[in-house]
């Protein structure tokens, strides 16, 4: 069912208005997507509201409650989608097993791919969408991602999975422009959302106390806190629960601010230093899985 402002009207989602391009819009309940949508039926766009449901509680939050009304505010056809087990499979049990492993994972790279940019795009052009469109910071040039106009804003990052395939059906309305733009374009045009405060949590989660959360899935192993020098100076509750450079959350007295220069997760150890030791600086780095969107110039011997 799609829900137009004072009435219910049932039709098919694939219909729009002939010659016009057809995008769905993500739309979270935040005031950055609700621009989006508006910025895209300014240009003339045949704009569907969409709003992903991820996790379970969300099914009538506050969040989904403001996209619809965003919506009902545009005059656009609004659509929810129930994404649950995928997120679930896709996203949060990847993000689980990651941190077991002894990695840290980023569960919103993960969720761009899989779920904004992977089911939701998928969906969206079966019902005959031209694009999809979300509320994020970042500027795209053909196929190519490059930072927002608003640098503490970019969310460049967090996308750098997305393939070129993905990016020509995608569309980021707002990322020639700063936050501060944006929140004036929403309260000129009166949307609900224009003094919403933004979301900081977990991708589709919400604001949570993380640490809290994630020892609620993975188990309590007590091991040590050394220091550099090898000298041992508390225990911890799983080195699975750290990340190389943390420091909040160690919890050692002492006065000296601790960071997590190495863990070791089969010895269940973890490693601190103070920033004047050498141990937490690095000169190289192994990466693996880069998506390249472009061709990298040749190397010249000089």
């Amino acid at each position: 069912m799609l829900i137009l402002p004072g009435k219910f009207i049932i039709r098919s989602a694939v219909e729009g208005f002939s010659g016009r391009k057809k995008v769905f819009v993500g739309m979270s309940g935040g005031v950055d997507s609700s621009v989006a949508a508006f910025l895209l039926k300014k240009r003339g766009y045949d704009v569907t509201g969409a709003h992903m449901i991820c996790w379970g509680g969300c099914e009538n939050n506050q969040d989904k409650q403001d996209a619809m009304r965003v919506a009902a505010q545009l005059g656009i056809p609004f659509m929810v989608f129930d994404f649950r087990k995928e997120y679930r499979e896709a996203v949060f049990d990847y993000m689980v097993r990651e941190y077991a492993a002894g990695r840290t994972p980023n569960p919103d790279v993960m969720c761009n791919r899989e779920i904004k940019f992977g089911i939701f795009l998928r969906r969206a052009l079966g019902l005959g969408a031209d694009y999809v469109a979300t509320g994020h910071y970042i500027r795209k040039k053909g196929t190519a991602l490059f930072e927002a106009k608003d640098k503490n804003k970019d969310q460049s990052y967090f996308l750098w999975t997305l393939t070129s395939e993905q990016l020509t059906r995608s569309l980021f309305p707002i990322g020639d422009y700063l936050k501060s733009e944006v929140r004036k374009i929403a309260a000129d045009a009166g949307l609900v959302t224009a003094a919403k405060k933004d979301s900081q949590g977990l991708c589709f989660v919400g604001d949570i106390d993380f640490q809290k959360f994630l020892r609620s899935y993975l188990p309590k192993r007590e091991g040590a806190i050394v220091r550099s020098d090898g000298e041992v100076i508390g225990t911890h509750e799983g080195a699975h629960f750290f990340t190389p450079g943390q420091r909040h959350g160690i919890k050692v007295g002492g006065g000296t601010a601790y960071y997590v220069a190495e863990k070791n997760v089969e010895e269940n150890k973890i490693v601190v230093a103070s920033l004047d030791d050498p141990v937490l600086y690095k000169k190289e780095n192994e990466v693996s899985g880069l998506n390249l969107l472009f061709d990298l110039p040749e190397l010249v011997e000089v």
